[in-house]
């Protein structure tokens, strides 16, 4: 299975008074996909994952704003309450048949943790987590990119031996390192946005495959 890469999130002041309306400030700067924009969906849940939502809204045919969706929200409002909030956003990504790179609408989960939700997860997980998509968007395939460039993984599958064969032409690497180097520069971005408008106390940015993620891309950003 492909590992996903997310960014934690931790605020001063989060508590169940002020958690909405920091999650209004985070969901306002969203850098919204341009083909598909606004949020798709919300789910509430209370207590844990394991209990059936409180509300489960598909809002694809009339995406509300920030702020409309938060007033949704308040009618759950609750420490032991988590709000999960689906949108989208442009990334680069390579299509094997034909052959080509495409920016486009890949999912991004926006996700408001109560510090009394799944025993207290927002401790460890995050008072916001984001899903940000597969871990390959940022880092590339098979340690082609970056300071281990050269070592790459065996192929399981003959799309991936395709791919790497491909990706053996200098100019195909040097084009799938700009891309990925774009992507990276597009989360960068949202990180600051996040610093700047929020009571920024901590954030990390890890994934289930890197043990050092933001290190990983600092290093295919600094390789030119």
């Amino acid at each position: 299975m492909a590992n996903q890469a997310y960014a934690s999130v931790w605020c001063r002041g989060f508590d169940e008074e002020t958690m909405l309306a920091l999650f209004e400030k985070l969901l306002e700067i969203v850098p919204s996909s341009k083909s598909w924009p606004g949020f798709a969906w919300l789910v509430i849940r209370a207590v844990d994952s394991t209990e059936a939502p409180l509300e489960e809204l598909d809002l694809r045919a009339f995406p509300p704003t920030a702020s409309e969706l938060i007033e949704t929200a308040r009618n759950h409002l609750h420490a032991d309450c988590a709000y999960e909030v689906q949108a989208n956003w442009d990334l680069w990504t390579y299509e094997l048949n034909p052959g080509r790179w495409k920016q486009g609408a890949e999912r991004l989960e926006c996700t408001c943790n109560g510090t009394e939700y799944d025993g207290g997860i927002s401790a460890e997980a995050g008072h916001f987590l984001l899903e940000l998509g597969m871990e390959h968007l940022f880092t590339g395939h098979g340690n082609l990119l970056g300071a281990r460039s050269g070592a790459a993984a065996a192929p399981q599958h003959p799309a991936e031996a395709e791919f790497l064969r491909r990706m053996a032409n200098p100019e195909d690497l040097r084009e799938y390192h700009e891309k990925t180097r774009e992507n990276i520069v597009t989360l960068f971005d949202w990180m600051k946005n996040i610093e700047t408008a929020m009571p920024v106390e901590q954030f990390r940015l890890w994934s289930e495959g890197e043990e050092n993620f933001e290190a990983r891309l600092d290093e295919i950003l600094a390789l030119r």
